[in-house]
This record gives C-alpha cells, structure tokens and sequence, in this order.
C-alpha cells in the first residue's frame, strides 16, 4: 500500500518558496480589492503625496544628470578642438551634476523610508484586525478551513501585500516617471533618434506578452506540484512513527520522488521562460541601441548633433529597458498582491458570532451560579439538512454529576460545545440558573465553565504559566496548590527548572499522560462552578487514573458537573447517567438503574467488560 495521499482543499492557495505568491495567481475581483487596499492608504494621503513627490523629483535629476554629463563632454571636446579647456566651466558643470545626484539619493532615500513606514502601518493595522477577528468568528468557520490556509493569510499574504506596498507602489511611479522623463529628453535632443528608439517599445511588450502567456501554465503546475511536495512532507512527518512502524519509507520516498519530479520539471520550464524574457528583451535593446548608435554617428558628421548630446542620448536608450521591464514586474506583482489583498479582506469581512460585541441582558456575578443547565427542545446539526441533536431537553441541578455516554457520532461532545455557545443552536434553547444564554455576554457564560479535553492544548511556555492559564491572576501558590490536587505536582518537581520548565512548540518534552493532568490542573485552577470533563483520563495509566478520578471528585464537589466518557469505568459514581444515540435520549439513570434495565446502556458496559 502507497503512503497516503496529502489532503488538499479545492481552491486552496499554496504559497510559494518563502511564501511568496506564485506569479499568475489573480483575484476575482482585482478592481474591487484594488479599491479597499486604497481606503486603507487613505489616513496616510499626505504622506504618500510626499512619497510620490519625492519618488518623481529624485527620477527627474536622476533623468537629467546624462543631459549634464553630455554638456561636460562638450566643453571637453570643444577644448581639445581648439586646444585649451575650459576648466572653470567644466568644474562648474560637474558640480551641478554631483548636486543632482545628491538630490536624487535623499529624495530616494527620504520616500523609501516614508513608504516603509506607511506599508509597515497598514500592514500593523491588518494583522490586528486579522487577530481580533479570529477571536470573534465562530468555530463553524475553522472547521471548513485548514490550518495551513489560515496561517497563509495571517502571514504570507500579509508579507505579499506588504512588499507591494513597500517596493512595487514606488517602483510603478519611478518607472513611469522615468519612461515619459527620458522620452522628453531624448525628444529635446533628437526627434529622429527617438522615433528610432521607441521602436523597440511594441516588441517588448509583445516578446512578455508571449513570454508570460507561455510561462503561465508552468507556474501553475508548479503551484500545484509544490502544494502537493508540501503536503506529502508535512504528512509523513507528522505520522513517521507509523510509517516506521509499517515499514512503508520505500513507498513515502516513491511517492515524494513523483511529485518532485513533476515539481522540478514544471518549475525548470517556469524558470526558464521567465529568465528568458530578460536576455530576449536585452537582444532587442542591443539591436536599438546599435541602430542608435549608427544614427547618432551619421547625424554627428553632418553637424546636425553634438557628441555630448550622442553620449546623452545612449545613456537614455540604455536606461530606456529597465523601467518597461519594471512596468511589467509590477504589474504582475499587483495580480498577485490583488490576490492576497482579497484572501485578507474575506477573512475581516466574514460574519462573525451573533451579537458578540452587542450589550447582554443579564450579567450574572460567578460567585452568585448555582450551576442549574437546562436544555429545552434543543436542535442541532453542522449542516442543515444533517441533523446531530433533535429534540433534546433535560436538566441538571446544581451539584449533580451527569455522565453523557453513547456511540462515536451521538452527539455528546457537541452538547459540550453547545453549552459553551461555540455554535448556535437550531432551535430550543439553553439556560444556566433560568437564563437564557443567549441573553448572557459569551466571556460572561464561559467564566462560569471549566473545562478538560481529551485533546490537550499547551502553549510554548513555562509549566506554571501554561496552569495559571486558566487562572491568569493566581498566585504561585495557587498554582502549586492545584498541581497538588491533580497529582502533577511531583513530576513537576522532577524537572531541571521545576514550575519553569518550558514546554516545547510541539509539547514532544513531556508525555501525553503529563500533558492530561497539567490541564486538569488547569481546570482545578480555575475554579469555575460548573465542570465539563471530556474524556479527562483518556490518556492516563489505570493507577493515575485512581488518582485523578479522587482529584476530580474533590474538585467537582459541589459544582454541577458533565463528565463524556467511553469508559464507563469512571462514570459508575455518576449522580445521572444520559445515554445517547443519533442525537436523542435513549436511557437515562443511575449506573445501577440502567444495568438493571438491560438496555442500550448495559450492552454497551457489557461489551467493555466481556472478556474482564
């Protein structure tokens, strides 16, 4: 069996090397997208008005400074015909020349570190509303985005959107004005000469035309390749312990081995076609250039021009290529950077929770929860038509222990989530001491819930500050107090740095046993009055378990706790016992009671315990 094939979302993006946008890439409404990129530009109009002064006045005696330098040939030239020099006029010019191409490097100069600050701004102001945005959406847009996307548009569109602005902006406006600057040059100097010129204009524009329409395919194969090269790596890493343990790194290597190969063939042929257009571009400049410079010689023996003026005018034909190739760097830069731009706004502008910032009807003190959650008719489902809870009511009074057990899919994980108001419901409703959660603040609801997962979640910090996360104003002793409680406190102990041990990125320094009972330790912390435990001891020993199991009935005494579980080991204490299937009710009690019922409950004990 070949290693698996990466899971790729349809239409996802995939950033190229250094996460730079692949070229070809469009936006689907480029003129739209361009537009809102303005309106965030628009605080800084008076800045960018210096910018484009700037970036045109240094173009200009950047464009004057050949004119200079002929008129210093001249006088040179005209010396030695008449066999003295001029030097006083020669100094006098060559001072106006250094003038110009000082004006030309602080003007330069002075736009670049402007442009630099406002693109910095934007971006700044984009990754904040970015961050805060991802606090208010709801979690039914991360479960039809991946990962990799969502970090691409925090961090990869952002950095192309940035680089647009820093560089391509000021490039656009340099190269157009350097293109008519030089053209009115070389009309001052030459009508002739210029037509000439610009001859070579209509064939480069054709030569990138078919250069970029050729190369377009590759880039996109490419694209695609690179995504897939990605993805097989990310997999296989993630799962080499598997891999290993099967025995199937021939078949990973195979299949890697495909897609680079499809990856180097597609990015040889996208890379050639695009250095190509520089030497092509270059051959039909040379050819202007000659053309030129036989011109130029013919009017010189005629009279009708001056040599200065010639040197002049080749400066200007040679410099004429470089902002036409700019022009279409650009332009293809802001495809891509129109692209990125719109990823970023569909993220601000996607919906986000419902009244989320909105005023709540009822605030309720945490001291004052008694810990009363009732489900009323409660309906439920991902997608509309695929419902997950139907018509689901009970009620848990305050200090009960209920135990939520079923089969995988019958919906008890989602009733924690619902309780929690990470999604909203369908119909019926949810109450917490009588009020309606829909009427309380969701930072307000879930101040009042603690919570363990069955899958852990530790930040990149020290041990202390990832258990005082659930508590950010305990006191060290707090901390140590509730590792205690949590039987974590003497393997803490254990480590070189003790409460200051870091975690690593991957938390791969600490075994999932240890990660379970730091975030146990964590919801002990918290100290919330009412306690969700989803499958809290799923990755602990049977001796922990013991342990943990007396932690938790000291932590949940006298708190209104919900316990999910598939061993049903750890639930026998339960005050009731919800038994689900596809989303209802189906037996409901004590241990005993439903044991003694011989339902749905006791064939799913039963089949735990048949071979004990």
């Amino acid at each position: 069996m070949a290693a698996p094939m990466p899971n790729k979302k349809k239409g996802a993006r995939v950033a190229g090397p250094a996460g730079k946008m692949m070229p070809g890439e469009k936006a689907d409404d480029f003129k739209g997208t361009l537009l809102k990129l303005v309106k965030y530009m628009a605080p800084y109009k008076f800045r960018l008005i210096v910018v484009f002064t700037f970036a045109i006045l240094s173009t200009v005696f950047s464009i004057i400074s050949p004119t200079v330098l002929g008129a210093a040939t001249d006088v040179v030239v005209k010396g030695l015909m008449v066999g003295h020099v001029d030097y006083s006029a020669l100094l006098y010019i060559l001072m106006i020349l250094l003038a110009m191409y000082v004006a030309s490097f602080f003007f330069g100069t002075v736009q670049g570190w402007i442009m630099a600050d406002v693109s910095q701004s934007i971006v700044y102001k984009f990754r904040d509303q970015m961050s805060k945005k991802m606090d208010r959406l709801p979690l039914k847009y991360f479960d039809g985005m991946t990962h990799g996307e969502i970090q691409s548009r925090m961090i990869n569109d952002i950095e192309t959107v940035n680089q647009s602005l820093s560089v391509s902006i000021t490039q656009m406006i340099t190269s157009f004005a350097t293109l008519i600057g030089i053209i009115v040059m070389m009309l001052r100097i030459s009508l002739i000469m210029t037509l000439m010129a610009l001859m070579i204009v209509p064939l480069s524009m054709i030569v990138i035309k078919v250069v970029v329409g050729r190369s377009q395919k590759y880039f996109k194969n490419q694209q695609k390749y690179l995504g897939n090269v990605n993805g097989h790596v990310e997999e296989m890493y993630t799962g080499h312990i598997i891999i290993k343990a099967f025995n199937r790194e021939e078949e990973s290597e195979k299949v890697f081995n495909e897609y680079n190969d499809k990856l180097c063939e597609s990015a040889w042929k996208s890379q050639f076609f695009s250095s190509f257009m520089m030497p092509i571009t270059a051959l039909i400049g040379n050819a202007s250039y000659v053309c030129v410079c036989l011109l130029g010689g013919y009017l010189a023996i005629k009279g009708r021009i001056s040599i200065g003026n010639i040197q002049a005018f080749i400066q200007y034909v040679r410099s004429f290529n470089h902002p036409i190739q700019q022009v279409a760097n650009v332009a293809n830069q802001l495809q891509s950077t129109a692209a990125a731009a719109e990823r970023i706004f569909s993220l601000i502008e996607e919906e986000e929770e419902v009244d989320i910032d909105a005023e709540p009807k009822v605030k309720v003190a945490l001291e004052d929860v008694k810990g009363e959650v009732s489900f009323e008719h409660v309906s439920f489902g991902y997608k509309d038509d695929e419902p997950v809870i139907n018509d689901f009511s009970f009620t848990a009074r305050p200090g009960q222990t209920v135990a939520i057990v079923g089969p995988t899919g019958a919906g008890k994980t989602t009733l924690v989530k619902l309780m929690m108001r990470f999604y909203e419901l369908n119909g019926g409703k949810i109450s917490v001491d009588g009020n309606d959660i829909t009427d309380l603040s969701r930072t307000n609801l879930r101040e009042m819930f603690g919570m363990v997962l069955q899958d852990t979640w530790l930040t990149s910090s020290s041990i202390r500050e990832n258990i005082r996360y659930g508590r950010p104003d305990a006191s060290d002793e707090e901390v140590e107090a509730a590792a205690k409680a949590a039987y974590v406190d003497h393997f803490i102990r254990t480590q070189s740095q003790g409460y200051d041990t870091l975690i690593n990125e991957e938390g791969t320094n600490i075994s999932q046993g240890q990660k379970q009972l730091l975030t146990i330790a964590r919801a002990i912390l918290s100290e919330a009055p009412i306690m969700i435990l989803d499958e809290a001891t799923s990755s602990v020993d049977t001796r922990t378990e013991a342990m943990i199991q007396q932690a938790m009935d000291n932590m949940t005494a006298g708190r209104t706790t919900f316990v999910i579980a598939h061993r049903l080991s750890t639930i026998k204490n339960a005050d009731h016992i919800l038994v689900l299937n596809h989303g209802d009710i189906v037996e409901q009690g004590s241990h005993e009671e439903l044991l003694e019922k011989d339902g749905f409950y006791a064939q799913l004990y039963n089949s735990q315990f048949a071979d004990m």
